[in-house]
Order: structure tokens, then sequence, then C-alpha cells
């Protein structure tokens, strides 16, 4: 059969959720993927095990230039929904840090899931399409190394360019340009940041030193593990604020986010003043850590010969440390793309694109991007649920 009610392109996880919303209404729909295999980043997500949505999910998690787009998808299928669904299924799962939702067994169960939902969908891998148009009747159709398929709506679900091992690619964003959508510029999101050489050489010897940091741009703000890295800065920490984060653009780190470090030193000055500042620091950063901090300001010694300027100058170092990136690890290493189908040419409430009726874009490929810890994934339930209800 090559006539269809629906294709949806794309069989990750928000084009397997509208396929399956779109079969159980009876529609007759294709899903194409040019991977061998679907899914394939539900399957290596949570370290394998799916952080697959977040009790806390709400729109003030998500980026966009329209930053209320959101908010109805959201809103019409909530992670209670889907919790409701991995629950009927009897996958068990469990909550980690900050809300984040991850089965207990592998990725792979919820994939089993989808497709289990999605029973009754044409599903084809490996599949190369060649070129799509539309007919003045309104129809579409798909031209690919299978031959031709035709159907009445178009759901484009292809994310975005992260992670191009696993298949991602920047098809959707070109299937926007074809038909006139104007596009939010893309860019890496949930990804590691750079140093410069010379940052690098002050840093040269702490990478894998982890600890809890809050990390400040503008008024977005994070406090979480950060990683020094032998490129620069990691952690889940830095992962969420690079999504803000834009070349030249200046961070703030505090390495003691529940200590006021210059008052503490003050304190200590006074009932201990023979100890030394790096072994005081010691005790509250990684011993390395503690000794490169104390170098950098040039406040190594006995509290009592310190004065509270120099003191201050390391607290501040610490507390307020300003830091500027070189870069990111780019969409390579990403874990999403930022930007992507402007939300202006979209209905909020059903995902289509205003200027070509019965045209769909959901999940990565469209600007709304999630924090870390499951949000992405959410996004993709909901806004594939919001097309599959109306396709």
């Amino acid at each position: 059969m090559s006539q269809f009610d629906v294709i949806v392109v794309g069989a990750g996880a928000a084009g397997l959720m509208c396929a399956a919303e779109a079969n159980r209404r009876g529609r007759r729909v294709l899903l194409l993927d040019q991977a061998e295999k679907i899914a394939q980043k539900i399957f290596i997500s949570g370290g394998g095990r799916c952080n697959f949505t977040n009790l806390y999910a709400s729109p003030e998690d998500f980026l966009s230039a329209n930053p209320r787009f959101c908010v109805s998808a959201l809103a019409r299928y909530t992670q209670y929904d889907f919790i409701a669904l991995v629950d009927q299924y009897e996958i068990e799962w469990h909550e980690r840090d900050h809300g984040q939702l991850f089965c207990l067994g592998p990725a792979k169960q919820i994939i089993d899931m989808l497709l289990a939902e999605a029973q009754g969908t044409d599903i084809q891998t490996a599949v190369n399409v060649t070129g799509i148009s539309k007919d003045d009747a309104g129809e579409f159709t798909m031209a690919t190394d299978r031959g031709n398929f035709t159907s009445e709506a178009l759901v484009i679900a292809t994310g975005g360019p992260s992670i191009p091992k696993m298949g991602s690619s920047i098809f959707g964003y070109q299937i926007a340009k074809q038909f006139g959508l104007n596009l939010v510029e893309p860019r890496a999101g949930l990804v590691p940041l750079t140093f410069d050489s010379e940052t690098l050489a002050r840093l040269d010897g702490l990478s894998g030193i982890s600890v809890d940091a809050r990390v400040t741009l503008g008024k977005t703000e994070f406090i979480e593990g950060l990683l020094f890295t032998h490129r620069g800065l990691s952690g889940p920490v830095i992962l969420q604020i690079s999504s803000y984060w834009r070349q030249g653009d200046t961070i703030t780190v505090d390495l003691l986010p529940e200590i006021d470090l210059f008052a503490h030193l003050k304190e200590v000055k006074q009932s201990q003043p023979k100890k030394d500042v790096v072994s005081i620091l010691g005790t509250l950063l990684p011993s390395r850590l503690a000794q490169r901090m104390t170098g950098w300001t040039d406040s190594n010694g006995r509290l009592a010969d310190m004065p509270d300027r120099t003191l201050q100058r390391l607290a501040d170092h610490i507390n307020r440390w300003q830091v500027t990136p070189d870069g990111s690890q780019g969409l390579r290493t990403a874990e999403v793309t930022v930007g992507g189908v402007d939300t202006n040419e979209l209905s909020s409430q059903t995902m289509e694109a205003r200027k070509v009726p019965g045209l769909y874009f959901i999940g990565e490929c469209v600007d709304v991007t999630g924090h870390l810890g499951g949000f992405n994934f959410q996004w993709a339930w909901a806004s594939g649920y919001a097309a599959g209800q109306i396709v």
C-alpha cells in the first residue's frame, strides 16, 4: 500500500508517540526512518535506563523564542499521563535527583511500549527520502528509494542535528525551508563548554574533579554537579547553562554555593589563626582544587598572616569565579539542539504549520528545548500527542 492517511517521518520519541495516537484513532499511518534501528536516542538515554520524564515538568523548564508556545501541549499531555502509560505496561521505575524518572530495567522497555501502542502502524526503516511535494488537492507525495507514498497529513519528527552518530540530521529544517517556514538558528544545547589555551593551562591537573556548584548567566542559574575536564567544564550544571550560553558570554561559577567563604574564613581566623588557608579550604573543596585556587590568588599561608582583602580576593574567586568559555563541544556531543522550526509558524494546539495545512512539526526539530532531566522526552510525548490527536 502506498496511500496513507498520515505519514510520520522520524521514528524517535515524538514520532512514535504521534503514530501511536493517530493509529489509535483509526488512521492509516506510515512511520518512516532513515536509520536501520528506531528510537536510538531513547535506547542510549539515561545511561541505557531512559530518563523518560520529570515529576516537576512545567513550561518554565523549556527554552524557546516564544516561551508560551509549549504551554498548551504540556497541559494536555502531562508527565503524569506518561507515568500512567508506563505503569499500565508494568515498567518499573524510580526517581532520582530533581524529579528525574528512570526505568529500573533497560530503556528498550519504553521503545517496546511505544511500539505496542503503535501496533498496526506500517513502520519502515533504512528509508532514504528523496523528495516531498504537495499537490493542489492538498495531498503530500513522498518520494523514497522504496517508491512513492502519499498522504493527506505529513508529520516531521526528525529531531535536530545533535549527536549525528545516532542518525540525526537537518532534514526537518530542510522541509521547513522548502515550504517557506522560518527557522530559529539552531545551536548546540546541553553540551560541555570549552576554554582557550591560557585558561586550560591554569586548570591543568584538575581534570576529573567534580563539585556541586551554582552557575549563573544573567537571571538564569542552576545548582548541580560540575566537572573539570581536559577541555573545560562539564557536568549537569554546565550542560544546563550551556543551552542559554552564547559565544562571548561570561558565566559566574560559585564552587561553594552553600557557604559564604569570606565570612567562613574570617570566623576561622578568629578561632584558629595558625591554620593554613589551603588546609581550611581543603576541608571544603577537593585538595587539588583548593591548592590551585589559593595559588591563583596568592593567598596561601597562615590565616593570621592574611589581611582581609586577600581573603576576600580568594573568596570572590571561589564564590564568584568569572569565566568566559571559548566555545562548546558542539553538536557532535550536544544532547539536544536549541532552536529549530519557528514556533510562530505553528499552531500551539496541533503543531500544524499555519501556512501549509496538513504539515506538522513535533519534537526536537521545533524551537522548544527542555532542561536536562527528562524534560525533552516530555516535550516529545506532549507534542507527539498533540499532533496525533488531529492528523
